[in-house]
């Protein structure tokens, strides 16, 4: 027609126009299938993810309570660890019944047998075994006693040190573990002077004693041991009886190795199969095989664990099993605080905070306290030790699972189920010496009640609570202090109470009279300055007038700091150590946030770098 464009012919009449329909169709419907498989690719992707983030966390589960049975047996070596390097000490401390008849020095030896031995229950046994053998008097062994409940708070403490790498943790671990050493320390004030004076313990005690028509017993049950003795004495074996031995008196002990070499009575089969004729028979009644010994017709099996045959000394072996044992105690440890983290989150978390620290319904909502101090006490009793106890909960005040109001009552109970144990021991003492060995037992149990009825009934009482959240908060800002601490608390205090104590009551009291008071004045006053400081003349509402090392830790943060600048990371960042910024937003993220631990007073301000006390120039730029 004269038109320039593309003939298009027309489709004939065989069915191609449908045929051109239906690829129009056929290619709409690939592409719908298209956008359907596209479609379900995510949703099978996000199943697949969802099924695989599942069965992680199912095996997260058995690998927590695999890092947890080897942080508890770390806990045992550690403890075998101190009785191998201080055991004979602690009986040589022991066994002088002079410097024991002193009260004070009595609760000095009790914190610092304890500290060696890492056991209130080895130091508390070896109380009640030389009251039953008649080497010390009831009376005396009270002291001891108290003693021996401040020092087994020390290992909860050194576990708390290992969650020092942040700074919130590091701040509710610590307030969780020194709750325990504020309580007993706070006890002793009091009820060291009330006994000296009255001697309430000792009648109380003697009064259920004669009133219980008592009869002998068995040794305590060691139901944490089943679980943990398998591999424990693969390890090392001790003795213990040596210790004993030398604060009762046995001097044949003193050069007896602590480590056990001849175990229980081998079984027939293996004194009588295949050994052949004894080897080595130094006595008629004295022959020995290789790993048995016939002892008076008496067949003993060596013992297997590492350190059967070795030459090392006692405190050798103690060494390396301190380091070894601290390796694991803190590996498993941040590896435990790894899987809770991922573990607890979002709402996991809030529910386990929710269902642990809410309160009981409205009319028994009193009661809750009471309540967690008995499940701390049941189980205490089932672990035998107070101080693993104490220590599996501390990472969970950490990460805030568990708030310190509720740790309280857990670590009262605690206290409570530590004396299930020196009771059921002094149940297996001789008849003639049983009243008095279940009388110190009773003691134990009966300062702890007291303690309770002292610090917690009433909430203004609650000063431990108070006392460790202060603490919390001063080692959260200098980490070191922790250190400090410890070393002051559970050495250097006890060793100057114990020096001034050997020179006689007028030093004792003319030293400690005015220390205790100087202590009683700043504890008024830095509480008048908190809540009423009109109430104080205007030269005392602040510390200002006093040089700044005695009022402020500052200048001694500044002198360990240049000590140690090579080993932080001032070298590089010389202006200020920053806490990374996010990991507060994280913990709210995730769920761990502990709102009872929170301290106002120490965030930043916008402008102020954390860890450097100098603000921003103004208009300056964070890089």
């Amino acid at each position: 027609t004269g038109k320039l464009g593309p003939a298009v012919a027309p489709a004939p009449a065989t069915g191609l126009g449908s045929g051109a329909k239906a690829g129009a169709r056929l290619w709409e419907g690939d592409g719908d299938t298209a956008q359907g498989s596209a479609a379900s690719l995510p949703c099978e992707l996000g199943c697949w993810a969802r099924v695989q983030s599942f069965c992680v966390s199912l095996l997260k589960v058995p690998l927590m309570f695999g890092f947890l049975y080897l942080f508890v047996c770390s806990l045992d070596v550690l403890s075998s660890a101190f009785q191998l390097a201080g055991g004979k000490v602690a009986g040589d401390i022991f066994k002088d019944n002079a410097i024991l008849s002193n009260p004070v020095a009595g609760l000095v030896v009790g914190i610092l047998v304890t500290v060696l031995v890492q056991s209130s229950s080895t130091s508390t046994s070896i109380i009640v075994s030389m009251v039953s053998s008649g080497l010390l008097e009831v009376r005396s062994a009270i002291p001891i006693i108290m003693g021996s409940n401040i020092g087994t708070s020390v290992t909860n403490t050194i576990v708390a040190l290992m969650q020092a790498g942040d700074r919130s943790e590091f701040k509710r671990a610590f307030a969780g573990a020194t709750v325990h050493d504020c309580f007993n320390w706070l006890s002793v004030l009091v009820l060291l002077p009330l006994e000296v004076v009255s001697g309430y313990l000792h009648h109380v005690t003697h009064l259920v004693v004669a009133t219980f028509n008592i009869r002998s017993g068995k040794d305590a049950p060691d139901l944490l041991k089943i679980i943990t003795e398998p591999f424990t004495k693969l390890i090392i074996q001790l003795d213990k009886s040596v210790i004993t031995g030398i604060a009762t008196g046995d001097e044949s002990l003193r050069n007896r190795s602590l480590i056990r070499i001849w175990c229980g009575p081998a079984t027939p089969q293996m004194a009588t199969v295949g050994l052949g004729p004894p080897t080595n028979c130094t006595s008629p009644g004295h022959c020995s095989t290789k790993g048995i010994e016939v002892l008076h017709n008496i067949t003993r099996k060596k013992c297997e664990h590492l350190f059967t045959d070795t030459p090392l000394p006692d405190l050798a072996v103690g060494l390396v099993l301190l380091a070894g044992s601290l390796v694991v105690l803190c590996t498993c440890l941040i590896l435990l605080v790894k899987l809770l983290n991922s573990l607890l989150k979002g709402q996991v978390a809030k529910a386990i905070q929710k269902v642990i620290n809410t309160d009981l319904p409205h009319p028994l909502s009193w009661l809750t306290g009471y309540f967690a101090m008995m499940v701390g006490a049941g189980m205490t009793f089932v672990v035998q030790s107070s101080s693993v106890f104490t220590s599996a909960i501390t990472p969970l005040i950490g990460l805030g699972v568990i708030s310190i109001e509720r740790a309280y009552p857990l670590t009262l109970g605690s206290n409570i189920g530590t004396t299930t144990t020196a009771i059921l021991a002094a149940l297996a003492s001789p008849g003639d010496k049983l009243a008095s060995s279940f009388q110190i037992a009773l003691c134990h149990f009966f300062f702890n009640i007291s303690g309770i009825l002292l610090w917690y009934p009433l909430p203004f009482t609650r000063l431990p609570i108070r006392m460790a959240k202060a603490l919390g908060e001063r080692t959260a800002k200098y980490r070191w202090f922790a250190v400090l601490y410890l070393i002051i608390c559970f050495l250097l205090l006890p060793s100057l109470i114990f020096g001034i104590s050997m020179a006689g009551w007028r030093a004792l009291v003319g030293v400690g009279a005015p220390f205790l008071g100087l202590l009683f004045f700043v504890g008024l006053v830095n509480a008048l300055q908190a809540h009423s400081p009109g109430r104080l003349p205007k030269w005392l509402q602040t510390w200002d007038f006093l040089p700044a090392w005695m009022h402020s830790l500052q200048p001694l943060d500044r002198v360990i700091t240049q000590a140690t600048l090579c080993c932080t990371d001032r070298c590089r960042s010389p202006e200020g150590w920053e806490e990374p910024e996010g990991a507060p937003r994280d913990k709210a993220r995730l769920g761990l946030d502990n709102p009872a631990l929170s301290y106002p007073e120490e965030m930043p301000s916008p402008g102020t770098r954390v860890g450097s006390p100098r603000p921003l120039p103004h208009g300056a730029t964070r890089l």
